[in-house]
Parts: C-alpha cells; structure tokens; sequence
C-alpha cells in the first residue's frame, strides 16, 4: 500500500466470520491490536507476514481492511474508525482472492470473469451476516447484483433471486459509501459541503451553513423535531436540516422547494 495513503484508510468494520480452528487461533493472536492506531497496526501486520489485499469504506464511517498471509494461509479482516482499529477477526480464503476446493469449476461456471473483472469482488461484510452464500450459484446472484448496484446499473433480477436482491442493496450502499464525498451537483459550480454536519449540535452547525453560504428560508417544526430548509444561491443548492435533540439529526439536499430560489 501507497505510505502515502491517509492511514485511516487502510482498514474497516468487521463481522466475524466462521472460521477454521487454525484460523481463529491466528486472529486471537492479533487482538493486541485492538485499540491502537492504524499506523502502528499496519506496521505489525506486515511485520508478522501479512501483506494488505484491499480496502473500502462503509457509509457510516468505518473502514474494511484484508490482509492476507501467505505462509500461514490466514486471511484476517480488520475494523477501523477515525484512524483507530477497533477489531480485528478471521476472513475466508475467498475474501483475500485465495479459492480452496475445486478452483476450476468455479472458474468455469463464470467464463470469461478474469478478462471482464475480478471474480467476487465483493467482501463477507457486504453480506448482513457477514458470512458468504454456502452455496456457490446463490453467491454467483449475490455478486451480480452487488456489481450491477456499485455501478449504477438497472436493477435487472431475471431470476427473481432473494441473493440477486440483497447483493444489489449491498452495491448501492458501497457506491454511496464511495461517493460520500460527492454532492451531487454537477456543471461548474463549486458545491458546499455539509454532510459532514450531520450529528452537530444545533447551534453549531447553523452558523457553519451560515459560513457556507447557506441562509434559511423556511422553518417549521413536527412535534419534539424541527426542520430548516437552507439555500445557497452560488450552487443553487437546497437543503433540508432535521434537528432533534439540539443535534442536526439528518441533512440532505431535497434538490428544490418554494423558497429556494
């Protein structure tokens, strides 16, 4: 991995999975790590032989890291958040790219998959109980729709398949994980942020939208929760700001609304 890297990126939220004997005794052996920085831990997974497979980001703000080590066949899967690891357990071979079992069926089943993409691209926690189908062709659904929803593609279940479905809900959620930094605006205009107000106490994050550009144009509130709706002119941006508890509870561009403009 690039050292380059910001360091909270090299790992993500974890569900244990079922694992061999073997490798639940390497990941006990590994949870000194919980608790320290994603620098320090980094160091001493490539000090004990793993080397980093890849990693992505959930959409609420943990990261998921693989690493692999070849000489023990150990694929571990470690949870981070603000730069911090928080756990760290057993993966399957299949979450680090490795296949045991009959390799050349499963490769035939999906001809052409080397040339057109990586083979199951997805990870074990992309599933909602961390664990991959058992059985291959229900995993083979889950992949594609997981491919079709991380890119944005129709939703096209032929087969009416529950895995399909699930899959394509994993998809959209990485996209959206992967796309955070995104406003959604497109053209020439430069966007404000403001997701990153979301959980803000009140005060606060009203007078950081103030900053930004944002004034308020309507307000109005629904039992104990308030709504302010804020508009930015420069970006033509409009958003939507429920409050609960003092805090910004949800921010969200609604896009249009009477008084924005």
């Amino acid at each position: 991995m690039n050292s380059t890297l910001p360091k909270s990126a090299l790992f993500c939220a974890a569900v244990a999975m079922a694992a061999t004997p073997a490798l639940a005794e390497k990941a006990s052996e590994l949870t000194y790590l919980n608790g320290s920085d994603a620098g320090s831990a980094e160091r001493q997974l490539r000090d004990r032989g793993f080397a980093h497979i890849g990693s992505d980001r959930h959409e609420m703000g943990f990261v998921y890291s693989y690493w692999w080590d070849e000489g023990d066949d150990d694929c571990v899967q470690v949870e981070a958040r603000n730069g911090q690891v928080m756990t760290i357990n057993d993966a399957s071979d299949q979450d680090c790219g490795h296949h045991k079992g009959n390799a050349g069926a499963a490769v035939a089943a999906v001809a052409g998959a080397a040339i057109l993409g990586a083979l199951l691209s997805h990870k074990s926690h992309h599933h909602e109980d961390g664990n991959h189908h058992s059985d291959r062709d229900s995993e083979m659904q889950y992949e594609r729709g997981y491919t079709d929803g991380l890119h944005n593609a129709a939703y096209h279940n032929y087969d009416r398949s529950d895995s399909y479905s699930s899959g394509y809900s994993a998809g959209v959620q990485q996209r959206n994980a992967n796309l955070s930094y995104h406003h959604g605006q497109g053209g020439y205009r430069q966007a404000a942020q403001f997701k990153d107000l979301r959980d803000a106490r009140a005060a606060g994050g009203m007078t950081q939208l103030e900053r930004r550009g944002f004034r308020q144009v309507d307000n109005f509130t629904s039992g104990n929760t308030r709504y302010s709706i804020q508009w930015r002119p420069q970006s033509r941006q409009c958003v939507q700001v429920t409050i609960a508890d003092r805090r910004f509870y949800d921010i969200r561009d609604i896009g249009q609304h009477p008084n924005c403009r």
